[in-house]
């Protein structure tokens, strides 16, 4: 039986890395404004990089070694050297940012158990930070290609949502070994023809030389662009292209073609039955949803469509009617009294247990007047008021100058991300206010501006007037603002694809409200850090969940 004791084992190993008697090697990190002191015999048995790099320097005098790396900062390396020498690593107020570098040089150091570890947290615990930076982590793990369950992760991702990579500023810098993994995918969400377009716009990015003009191309300059792009063009569906797109847009570049495929892709669409010599590829899967089929029998033998529609329409909500051919639920019948009888004790036994879409009176409630927000007070709304007009004194709660009229409520229209885009599209100088779950917090943030949810790829708004706040519920004395310190990025209007995950966003992730299962109350990825885009932190750097939130749009009161 073998009894280990690996907590007092790492314990006298960290002891040994504070020992500075007999160390022999001497690490400059940071620009060598920092080093640390370290024995060769630890570095060389825990990493394979070490053993390698220590081999080819030559000892001073005192037979001491003197490693230079000047690009990794002093946190990230102190971190590194306490876990080779002890095992342990602690992430606690680590950002995620230094955890995501961390593993970078995890892995250029060899440090295969910690790379995988970090990749592991970052994937489970840490999506929503992968998501907000998708640009910067798509185009990092890609370049020594030791990252493949991130790689499967973000690529799940571009699949479905192809816009993210394919039509990003930086799209022509993406590692070739990125782009051939996702011309792999066979269920890449885009068409066959532009995925071709956005290939060749890469290779002729990857050779500046290139003429401008393609009708001033030699022989070279094909061959050229065949050989930047021979990993990436057998992965073209041609044979799924239609006749048009060939002809307008593969045929300019044919050059670059083997000439048998080629002439299978010709012999295809003018003699599809012939066989081909080259391989076909199948058509990738394109991911439709659909409402499931309709019976032929109708639903009901009493109402219509229509007023299925409009009952539908009364559940969510909605203030107009929802079509007769395309309303988003389905009406299950449970008892038709026709059918199943008339005794009152039928409808007790049949509906036992039946929840949430059993609708037997068609009419909606009436209103009852309520205050104009289930979250903060006439107190909360005349100290937003001053900030708003950047007042040194507080308004008094009966005499504030703005109305606040309700646009979203989500206990009322619902917690998921695009239902804050498509309500609050084109209002401007709106408050959000979020109540925090699990405590006594309100915060929130004002924008000036309308906001936008038409733009196809996400972008930050400049404005000097925007400011984030944190309210204790009850007590505005102990209310923080926090005014905008970098106009340039006071809030970022995502596009239409992180519309389905995100809400607004102050800061570069200074403040947002986030949910990866689309209902922001679920899950706790709505998050505050202090990141200097702000004046003052509002809160503890964090994650958080909410209970409710609204937003209103501010209007000067008519007197």
């Amino acid at each position: 039986m073998a009894i280990k004791f690996f907590d007092k084992l790492s314990q006298n190993f960290t002891e040994l890395l504070n020992d500075k008697d007999d160390y022999n090697v001497i690490i400059e990190v940071e620009n060598k404004e920092k080093t640390f002191m370290a024995h060769s015999n630890v570095l060389k048995c825990r990493s394979p990089y070490f053993r390698k790099e220590l081999d080819t320097i030559n000892p001073n005098e005192n037979n001491i070694r003197t490693i230079i790396k000047q690009n990794i900062s002093a946190q990230i390396f102190d971190i590194i050297l306490k876990y080779i020498y002890g095992g342990i690593i602690n992430l606690e107020n680590i950002e995620t940012r230094v955890i995501f570098n961390l593993m970078l040089e995890a892995s250029k150091f060899e440090l295969e158990e910690l790379s995988k570890k970090l990749e592991t947290i970052l994937i489970e615990d840490k999506a929503s930070w992968l998501k907000s930076h998708f640009s910067l982590v798509y185009h990092t793990i890609f370049i020594n290609n030791n990252f493949k369950d991130l790689e499967n992760f973000c690529n799940d991702i571009v699949a479905k949502y192809p816009n993210l990579i394919f039509d990003a500023e930086d799209f022509t810098s993406l590692q070739e070994s990125a782009l051939v993994s996702l011309l792999k995918r066979d269920d890449l969400q885009m068409e066959e023809t532009k995925i071709w377009e956005y290939t060749i716009k890469w290779g002729i990015a990857q050779n500046p030389t290139l003429p401008i003009d393609l009708d001033d191309w030699n022989k070279d300059n094909f061959l050229t662009l065949k050989t930047t792009l021979q990993h990436c063009l057998p992965y073209i569906r041609y044979f799924h292209i239609s006749n048009e797109d060939i002809w307008n847009n593969v045929e300019p570049y044919k050059k670059i073609l083997d000439k048998q495929l080629w002439k299978d892709i010709i012999q295809h669409f003018m003699s599809p039955n012939q066989p081909k010599k080259s391989i076909i590829l199948p058509a990738r899967t394109i991911l439709i949803p659909e409402l499931p089929a309709r019976s032929k029998e109708p639903f009901s033998t009493i109402i219509s469509d229509d007023h299925a529609a409009e009952i539908s329409s009364w559940i969510d909500r909605k203030n107009t009617t929802y079509p007769s051919t395309n309303y988003p639920y389905e009406f299950q019948l449970i008892l038709r009294g026709s059918k199943d009888g008339f005794a009152p004790q039928t409808f007790w036994d049949m509906c036992h247990g039946h929840a949430a879409r059993t609708i037997l009176i068609p009419e909606l409630p009436a209103r009852s007047k309520e205050p104009f927000s289930t979250i903060i007070s006439d107190d909360h709304a005349a100290e937003i008021s001053s900030w708003i007009d950047r007042k040194n004194t507080t308004y008094p709660s009966t005499n504030y100058p703005y109305e606040f009229q309700l646009i979203l409520r989500g206990s009322k229209d619902g917690f998921a991300p695009q239902t804050f885009w498509d309500m609050c599209h084109g209002h401007a100088g709106t408050v959000v206010i979020i109540k925090v779950k699990g405590t006594d917090e309100i915060i929130g943030g004002y924008n000036p501006l309308a906001w936008d949810n038409s733009s196809a790829s996400s972008n930050y708004k400049e404005t000097n007037d925007s400011f984030i706040f944190s309210l204790k519920n009850g007590n505005i004395q102990n209310s923080i603002l926090s005014r905008v310190k970098a106009p340039n990025y006071a809030l970022l209007y995502w596009d239409k694809d992180h519309q389905k995950s995100y809400g607004p966003l102050f800061g570069i992730n200074e403040l947002y409200m986030c949910s990866n299962q689309y209902n922001f109350t679920i899950d706790n990825n709505s998050y505050f850090g202090n990141n200097g885009y702000y004046e003052k932190s509002i809160r503890t750097s964090g994650n958080f969940s909410i209970i409710d939130y609204e937003v209103f749009k501010v209007n000067s009161k008519t007197t």
